[in-house]
């Protein structure tokens, strides 16, 4: 997702709950009166994030409460993973709880959130400028042509690759599999994503059914993944699992686990989000700080489709102190904290000029083949029931790299089950 941030996001042991909550919401939005409450008003607020693995949050927050002694913002950190993420939101927006001020939203969250009425939309006293920001990123924060919540870190995914073991990092998918010998001749795995079934196996196989020329929905939003081309993706990770070009207990890897995996030497490649580089870097554990290079993901003939990732800011419709939250989202977006962002966690900045910029090319010199995997990515499903879609997705892919079912059934399943997700609300 990271998402994302160490994105972190992400199991499904939640998943049915979260998928119940957030369909029964569907149609009990709060009224336009709640969302102007308190615009305003200024005091004390409180930010939701999930866990600060990069320790990004904390020192932005101590910045912040020093120049704002009477309208201090409380961190409340919650899990690092994704769907838990979600549920907890979804639980304190349904209770209208007005202790969640402003809310770290994953990209592919706003349409849900936003159709529900449980964010401010970002107009009128509450609008921010977006000038100067990645129109990918802008679009993630979009919803019925409603700016709702503000860009806070973009990401896209990236290979993690071994530059003393592979000279040249491969451009395609075919020439990963083929330098998968060297991994096999140095006693350790080939390629590893994220695997296990939550929302960062959506990221995976979207990738690798984008990257073929498939994709999940068509541009009408009705389901497309009954296809050859979308089915040549899939099969690439399940022929990788069945040859061990992908190690068999990646099959339970999220991001965390890779990139353990990766930093203790057991990997040649990598597919995660740009966190991973600061910490493959200044990790004490890590054996790869010398030997490890970043390339943009392989695809069918060339630079993969990385799935958009990243996290926008949102002011929650039952915020008392609308006016400072809305400062708050201005500080994150400000060109200071989007290099703070970037330099203490390897997080993809949202300011378009920040990628070209000298101080911080020197100290991460990958940021201009990330801009690549931003500007070549594809979002994920832009639809109100995405937990049913993601859900979908991740059954059926998950059971097709397990052998449960070949790729032919599992899109055909996928399709079905995508339908009825998108049609039946």
């Amino acid at each position: 997702m990271k998402n994302t941030r160490a994105k972190v996001r992400l199991a499904s042991v939640a998943g049915v709950a979260v998928i119940g909550l957030a369909l029964a919401g569907c149609s009990s939005g709060s009224s336009a009166s709640d969302a102007k409450d308190g615009q305003d008003s200024r005091g004390p607020i409180t930010y939701v994030q999930g866990k600060d693995n990069s320790n990004v949050v904390r020192p932005l927050i101590a910045k912040w409460n020093k120049a704002h002694p009477d309208e201090k913002v409380t961190f409340k950190e919650q899990s690092d993973q994704a769907d838990q993420q979600h549920d907890d939101l979804v639980q304190h927006f349904q209770a209208k709880d007005d202790g969640y001020d402003v809310v770290d939203v994953d990209v592919v969250w706003t349409a849900e959130f936003a159709a529900k009425g449980w964010l401010t939309p970002l107009t009128g006293s509450m609008k921010v400028d977006t000038s100067k920001l990645l129109p990918a990123t802008v679009k993630t924060a979009t919803y019925n042509n409603t700016l709702y919540a503000a860009p806070q870190t973009s990401d896209g995914g990236l290979l993690y690759y071994r530059k003393d073991l592979v000279k040249t990092p491969p451009t395609t998918w075919s020439e990963m599999m083929s330098d998968c010998q060297i991994a096999k001749d140095n006693g350790i795995g080939c390629y590893a994503g994220q695997f296990a079934k939550y929302e960062g196996l959506t990221v995976n196989a979207s990738e690798a059914v984008n990257s073929t020329g498939g994709s999940i929905l068509g541009k009408s939003g009705t389901p497309d993944v009954d296809t050859a081309k979308a089915k040549a993706g899939l099969e690439n990770l399940v022929a990788a699992f069945k040859d061990g070009n992908i190690p068999a207990e990646a099959i339970t890897y999220q991001e965390e686990q890779g990139r353990t995996a990766f930093e203790s030497g057991k990997l040649l490649f990598l597919r995660n989000w740009p966190y991973v580089y600061n910490l493959a870097k200044t990790d004490g554990s890590s054996t790869v700080k010398d030997t490890f290079g970043v390339a943009p993901l392989p695809g069918a003939d060339g630079v993969g489709a990385s799935t958009l990732g990243g996290h926008n800011a949102a002011i929650s419709a039952y915020s008392k102190h609308k006016a400072t939250a809305h400062d708050f989202l201005e500080f994150l977006m400000s060109s200071d904290t989007q290099k703070f962002f970037a330099t203490q966690g390897s997080l993809a900045p949202v300011i378009g000029d920040l990628y070209t910029d000298s101080e911080l090319t020197a100290k991460l010199p990958y940021l201009p083949t990330l801009l690549k995997s931003i500007q070549s990515a594809e979002p994920r499903p832009v639809t109100p029931y995405y937990p049913a879609v993601t859900k979908a997705i991740q059954d059926n892919s998950y059971a097709a790299l397990k052998g449960s079912k070949s790729v032919d059934e599992a899109m055909k399943d996928m399709e079905a089950a995508l339908k009825a997700a998108t049609t039946s609300n």
